[in-house]
């Protein structure tokens, strides 16, 4: 990936003559030569028969209409992951870039950084292929059997819309995607299209979903190793956001900009890409506190400013 998280992880499942595959990888030229030698050589010439995406960001839905034609295997998804991802892909009117400017000069970008915004435009197309027009649907709860075995899908919100999760009780495997990550903490974010958004509300009322899997499940996350100790990383990611939200609580003692708690929240420099997900993060903090009464808004010109309450 050309992101400083350089790397995911796409899983293989053995399923009868075939395989299926979950999560595509970004669309470029060097994955796709990876996926062809894949399958000419140590797939022992075994194609695809099935394709399932965890959620709609560009790593993971990025090569699903390029596989779908390719191999011609269909795409199976949850409604929220497609939906979303179609729009993105297509979203190229001019207002679009103008709405995210006016969404970021909110938050505190200043002049120069609203230009780099609108420079950068709706970057979604340049990493994805074009998205297949039709999937299959998955939904919370739903069993999918892959070679024989019982996968139970668990929806999981806050990262993106319907992320999908894969739990197999017989082999004690959890393909967690990035709802579950085991170093870093999943990207919980408001994004400007939906600017009065509480993902982070909807990421930690999701965790409980994971808590009654076994603690030594092997999770099969999207980045970093597999690991085990379930129950311990949701917990920590619980206790992540909570010491989070006191020390965004504590800074807005004074009117603070959400670009102000985004220097609370994270103390290093940041290039823009990561900027631009940091200020996400921050918003979704402060519309957590905002949503238990916390915290007030009121704007200020062009400028949104949150204060304790």
């Amino acid at each position: 990936l050309p992101f400083l998280l350089d790397h995911i992880n796409l899983w293989l499942l053995e399923d009868g003559d075939g395989w299926t595959v979950v999560d595509t990888g970004v669309a470029t030229d060097a994955v796709k030569d990876a996926w062809r030698a894949l399958f000419a050589g140590p797939l022992a010439g075994r194609l695809a028969k099935r394709m399932i995406v965890t959620h709609f960001h560009p790593d993971h839905m990025g090569l699903a209409g390029w596989l779908e034609e390719a191999f011609d295997v269909p795409l199976s998804t949850s409604l929220g992951e497609w939906a979303f991802g179609r729009m993105l892909y297509w979203d190229d009117a001019p207002d679009t870039v103008e709405m995210f400017c006016a969404f970021y000069g909110r938050a505190g970008f200043d002049r120069t950084m609203r230009q780099v915004v609108r420079d950068r435009g709706n970057p979604y197309p340049e990493r994805v292929a074009p998205l297949p027009n039709q999937f299959i649907r998955l939904q919370d709860g739903q069993t999918v059997t892959i070679d024989g075995r019982a996968w139970r899908v668990i929806v999981g919100t806050g990262h993106s819309p319907e992320h999908l999760c894969l739990h197999c009780p017989e082999l004690n495997v959890l393909i967690s995607g990035d709802q579950v990550l085991p170093r870093i903490s999943p990207n919980v974010s408001v994004w400007p299209h939906e600017p009065e958004a509480d993902p982070l509300r909807l990421f930690l009322d999701s965790l409980p979903k994971f808590s009654g899997l076994p603690d030594d499940v092997l999770v099969l996350p999207s980045h970093d190793r597999p690991f085990r100790g379930l129950h311990g990383r949701l917990d920590a990611l619980a206790h992540h956001h909570d010491q989070r939200l006191a020390d965004a609580l504590d800074a807005c003692v004074r009117p603070c900009t959400a670009l102000d708690i985004l220097k609370v929240l994270f103390r290093r420099e940041m290039d823009t890409h990561q900027k631009i997900f940091a200020i996400g993060e921050a918003l979704a903090h402060l519309h957590f506190l905002m949503g238990q009464g916390l915290v007030t808004r009121r704007r200020d010109g062009a400028v949104d400013l949150y204060q304790r309450a």
